[in-house]
């Protein structure tokens, strides 16, 4: 079967975040947290990223595979139910052909989470492109 990736931004700092009073960004600390859900996880590997350019989305992550649509994540608190919630979607994302799962099975902590939906890079020439 083949593998998902969980990329976490590690930079995302949620509004309200206080360097003096919380060293670690709150990426940082969802990062941690999906790292440790996903355990054990065959199917699912997760990476740390400075910067996934969502900033005004915080927390972030992207969850792709090869041949696969690809979806970018937000909105999310660092907490360890967000991170079930983020493995559980890409476990499901590992075990659809297309990447597509039905909005019956999606877990309930990512639900209006969604940023953007992209389509797997194409394997064949580009369509509607002038030479």
């Amino acid at each position: 079967m083949p593998t998902t990736l969980i990329t976490i931004c590690d930079t995302c700092k949620r509004d309200g975040w206080d360097p003096e009073t919380s060293p670690v960004t709150d990426g940082e600390r969802l990062a941690g947290m999906v790292e440790k859900q996903a355990q054990g996880q065959s199917t699912v590997r997760t990476r740390r990223h400075s910067c996934l350019m969502g900033c005004t989305h915080g927390c972030n992550v992207a969850i792709q595979a090869e041949g696969k649509i690809f979806y970018v994540l937000g909105r999310f608190e660092p907490t360890d139910e967000a991170a079930r919630g983020i493995v559980e979607y890409a476990v499901l994302h590992s075990r659809s052909g297309s990447g597509q799962v039905p909005f019956r099975d999606w877990p309930q902590p990512i639900k209006g989470h969604f940023v953007s939906r992209i389509p797997p890079f194409p394997s064949g020439p580009a369509r509607n492109q002038k030479p």
